[in-house]
């Protein structure tokens, strides 16, 4: 199994095009259904609307290969990229945050698309080598802020 900067950066590149179009076709799917955002901020806020947003190491790296500043240690009840209740990291965000609607006319329908997409990218780790690793988005930004790898050889929820 290799870590992500194991490989080479035309790999590197390569899957990290392919969870964009990953991310390209979840998004399509998304609007299929027609989600109303209003920009309450409440995807963003964890603790306070008692979710706890997960990602697998692939977009973890993709998110921090181009993410905004952000104060460590990270507090887990909010999204540390959310300011004035919008995203400075959207074109990067995870799946997570790409099927999350408040919108109740979206209910029940992320469940699905978030588990075939999360299917794809657990294909694309292991085509590359990647073993698996899925977890709370604070534990890879408190790991990138410390200087450690994300990679799927640390623990994993």
């Amino acid at each position: 199994m290799r870590r992500f900067s194991d490989l080479s950066e035309d790999e590197r590149r390569e899957v990290r095009s392919r969870v964009f179009k990953l991310y390209d076709s979840a998004d399509a799917e998304i609007r299929s259904h027609g989600p109303v955002c209003v920009a309450s901020g409440k995807c963003c806020r964890f603790a306070e609307y008692g979710h706890t947003l997960f990602l697998s190491h692939l977009e973890a790296d993709v998110l921090l290969s181009a993410a905004p500043a952000y104060e460590t240690p990270t507090d887990k009840s909010f999204c540390p990229f959310q300011v004035n209740k919008l995203c400075t990291a959207r074109e990067h965000r995870p799946l997570g945050c790409r099927v999350y609607y408040c919108d109740p006319n979206y209910a029940g329908k992320a469940e699905p698309i978030t588990e075939n997409y999360l299917d794809q990218l657990k294909k694309l780790s292991q085509e590359f080598d990647l073993g698996w690793s899925y977890a709370p988005l604070h534990r890879f930004l408190d790991e990138q802020s410390a200087g450690l790898v994300c990679s799927p050889h640390a623990p994993s929820l």
